[in-house]
């Protein structure tokens, strides 16, 4: 034994740890972007050059250096009409044709770089976020959406696009059968300012929701800034599923609304599975699922032993307590079963827990019974000559 004359102090961690939650309000924008005539491209290459990862945090200033052509400068005007988020943006090179620019949008892997959408891939590497909040506002057309469904679920992350080209609503809802990922919610129509502004602004919201109340609320029925009118009509009643808003939200696809305001309409997304058809209930799955990796991350290597396995269960269900608290689950659990648990496997140097939760839905119907009575009338005579 080393010989030592005083005191030693050693640090051990053990129990729940402190949990810092990474944001779910990050955007990911692909767009085009164009130096204004006359000007030189030098500024805008470097402020966004093409097929890498730039991270933005003060749009306004990113808005001055955003070009005037193109979809980027826009679309980061739509957002900011929202709020404030912090924005990771992928310029993409516009082709000749449209085939060729849908092949920059698309993009690829060239010399170990990702390029087009599947930059924002590199984005967490590059910049240090990860991108949850998707889109290609004025790009995004059947081929780029595809593309980028296999984008988001690499990056537990969710689009929303347009029904591009679609002039009426029986197009739309026929164009929503296109798609099967819960990933993604589809929006018609489009706003009056330009083609991509639908798209834009439910980015924005979607983080300004995220930052003020939660990923648990659905981007439907709150009141957005900057549209002035809708490219399409839309018959909506409140009080009437039978209109063009209904069939829809039943197809389902949302819409923008003209109430108090205009507003998205809708809460679904283009699930094929009915567990996760609304937009709050996907993105809860993925935010838990992120939660849940990083408080079991420092976990990972430590001896398996009674104490570690407690910890394990506790420090999750602290984390389900929270959250359950602020209302972004109705219940959760995170539990061992020894059953599936054998020895064999825990020496082997694996461990199963469960982990269930209860996500919550949107209210999106909500019936009142009203019934005619004459029952106010009992006592008339009391209560008028009292």
């Amino acid at each position: 034994m080393t010989f030592f004359h005083g005191l030693q102090f050693t640090e051990s961690v053990t129990g729940v740890r402190p949990l810092l939650e990474k944001s779910t309000a990050i955007i990911g924008l692909v767009a085009t972007a164009i130096a204004a005539v006359g000007a030189p491209t030098a500024a805008l290459d470097a402020a966004f050059p093409v097929n890498r990862p730039v991270l933005i945090t003060d749009i306004r200033a990113a808005i001055a250096a955003a070009g005037t052509g193109g979809t980027l400068a826009p679309a980061l005007n739509a957002i900011a009409d929202q709020g404030t988020p912090v924005v990771i943006v992928v310029r993409v090179a516009a082709g000749a044709d449209a085939a060729t620019t849908t092949a920059n949008i698309i993009g690829g892997l060239v010399d170990g770089k990702y390029t087009g959408m599947q930059a924002l891939l590199a984005a967490e590497a590059q910049v240090g976020v990860r991108p949850r909040i998707i889109g290609a506002p004025g790009l995004d057309s059947q081929a780029v959406v595809a593309a980028l469904i296999p984008v988001a679920k690499s990056l537990r992350g969710f689009i929303y696009a347009s029904c591009r080209g679609i002039t009426t609503v029986g197009a739309a809802i026929a164009y929503r059968e296109e798609f099967s990922a819960r990933e993604l919610m589809l929006i018609w129509p489009d706003a009056t300012a330009w083609d991509g502004q639908a798209v834009a602004i439910a980015l924005g919201l979607r983080a300004m929701i995220d930052e003020e109340t939660g990923w648990h609320k659905s981007l439907s029925n709150v009141a957005i800034a900057g549209v002035t009118g809708l490219s399409k009509d839309v018959h909506f009643d409140i009080r009437d599923p039978s209109t063009d808003a209904g069939l829809l939200n039943q197809a389902p696809v949302t819409t923008i609304v003209r109430m108090n305001g205009y507003r998205f309409w809708g809460n679904r997304t283009c699930s094929d599975e009915p567990a996760f058809a609304f937009e709050p209930v996907k993105r809860a799955a993925q935010a838990l699922q992120d939660l849940l990796a990083d408080v079991e991350a420092p976990f990972i290597d430590q001896p398996i032993t009674v104490a570690l396995v407690r910890d394990l269960v506790e420090a999750g269900n602290a984390l389900t307590r929270r959250l359950v608290g602020e209302g972004r689950l109705v219940g959760a659990k995170v539990s061992f079963d020894g059953t599936a648990n054998p020895a064999e496997m825990l020496a082997a140097g694996k461990l199963v827990l469960d982990a269930d939760y209860t996500a919550p839905a949107p209210l999106e119907g909500l019936t009142t019974n009203l019934r005619v009575t004459s029952a106010y009338y009992e006592n008339f005579g009391e209560a008028l000559n009292s």
